[in-house]
């Protein structure tokens, strides 16, 4: 029994090479990065694509190099270029206040993007319908169990209120999302394998 499954880049790419996960981390984290710019600019957190981002990323490069690439992503948002959502940068918020109410869901990223890839090398999760429903849905679970608290603490905001901000108005996206990537990724596997 095979305990690692191979992603959908090592099948695409497998003579490993520095060159091929420097290559593979930095499209990564440029994939999410024009993910972000499709934003719908709700207060405090904004409605963009990064998510399906982060997951697809996950899947697709295992969780070594999603983490990598998702830590990128962070680390050149935070750095000042344009990366976040609708072409933002920085940790800060617009008024210079503090940190971005986002800013939890963001430090979030990195780990979301690796908790799928570890699924789907661990269990083969993105080959089926099913299977990447669950990986997604753990990623999405993720984000949220961090970027909620985060964003309560930032904001003042708590119970239903943190929920209203944070969570409601994400549910239907992150659900639409979550199957896009579900008929993807199989779709992926069944070209790969031909």
């Amino acid at each position: 029994m095979t305990l690692t499954h191979p992603t959908l880049a090592r099948q695409l790419a497998p003579t490993p090479s520095l060159l091929r996960d420097v290559l593979l981390v930095v499209g990564g984290a440029a994939f999410v990065a024009v993910l972000a710019q499709a934003e719908v600019p709700l207060k405090p957190v904004p409605l963009t694509l990064q998510t399906l981002g982060v997951l697809l990323v996950g899947a697709a490069l295992g969780w070594k190099r999603a983490l990598a690439a998702l830590a990128v992503y962070v680390a050149a948002g935070a750095a000042g270029l344009p990366v976040l959502s609708g072409g933002s940068a920085g940790l800060m918020n617009a008024a210079g206040t503090g940190l971005r109410a986002s800013v939890g869901y963001l430090f979030s990223y990195p780990l979301a993007a690796a908790l799928v890839g570890f699924l789907v090398e661990r269990y083969a999760l993105d080959r089926k319908f099913l299977g990447t429903c669950l990986a997604m849905l753990a990623g999405s679970a993720l984000i949220y169990a961090v970027g909620l608290p985060v964003l309560g603490a930032l904001t003042g905001l708590k119970g239903g209120a943190l929920l209203t901000a944070g969570l409601t108005p994400f549910i239907i996206g992150d659900t639409i999302k979550l199957l896009l990537a579900a008929l993807l990724l199989p779709t992926a596997w069944t070209f790969i394998r031909k």
